[in-house]
């Protein structure tokens, strides 16, 4: 299982601040959330930590099974869905599944059995011909989470993968992500969503890049004496 130390780190562009000075912890085999509103940071950091973007100062340590790795060795065990549309509307979701079999160049028997899988578990057998262009909002970020997971990544990077998703499809997306911890998968998603934070196995506020507090969801409701999440951030930020 993979772990990951962030300390300190600060991420400039131009005279904004994305990242001011954050410290945050994310314990493997969880399911963390990084919670705050839009322009908080979030998908700077997430960014950051699949290696898309160089941090302006502070340190990332990678953790396997309690034994400090480099990011290169780790690199291939990350899996990042990016917040905006990275589909192609018009190929369907088999062909995109082979787009990134060929990508991540896997063994023809090993993707197979893993696009059964995945189809599965996402309840999209029956779609699989269909062009992505003509998803629901809740299909789609199903795919594009397929094609994350296809390689069976040990970290996963989702960034606000429910925006714009309906109440339902929210749902099934969750129960997604907590089979995929069951299998020891590191989950770190982000979300403006604060009904999301209670779903989490540990949440990271985070506000003007800073962190505001982090813990196990009901033990922070508790300690604050509020009883929702909304209630507790905008105590926090009174702050």
């Amino acid at each position: 299982m993979i772990g990951i130390e962030v300390a300190h780190l600060t991420r400039k562009f131009g005279n904004v601040i994305a990242l001011n000075d954050l410290t945050v912890s994310f314990a493997p085999g969880m399911l963390h959330g990084i919670i705050g509103p839009d322009g908080a940071g979030k998908t700077t950091l997430i960014r950051i930590l699949a290696g898309l973007l160089h941090t302006g100062g502070g340190t990332i340590t990678f953790q396997s099974d309690g034994k400090i790795v480099s990011f290169n060795d780790i690199r291939p065990q990350i899996g990042y869905m990016p917040s905006r549309s990275s589909l192609y509307p018009d190929l369907t979701i088999s062909e995109h599944l082979e787009f990134f079999k060929d990508l991540y160049q896997l063994q023809t028997q090993a993707y197979l059995e893993r696009r059964k899988e995945l189809l599965s578990i996402t309840r999209l057998e029956d779609f699989a011909n269909r062009p992505v262009g003509q998803l629901s909002g809740g299909m789609y970020k199903k795919t594009a989470l397929m094609c994350t997971l296809l390689r069976s990544p040990q970290i996963l990077l989702l960034d606000e993968p429910t925006n714009g998703v309906d109440p339902i499809s929210r749902r099934e997306f969750w129960e997604l992500l907590y089979s995929l911890v069951k299998k020891n998968i590191t989950v770190i998603t982000s979300t403006a969503y604060m009904d999301e934070a209670e779903r989490c196995s540990r949440v990271h506020f985070i506000d003007n890049g800073r962190l505001l507090l982090s813990g196990e969801p009901k033990a922070l409701l508790e300690q604050s004496h509020t009883k929702s999440f909304d209630e507790l951030f905008t105590a926090q930020n009174k702050v």
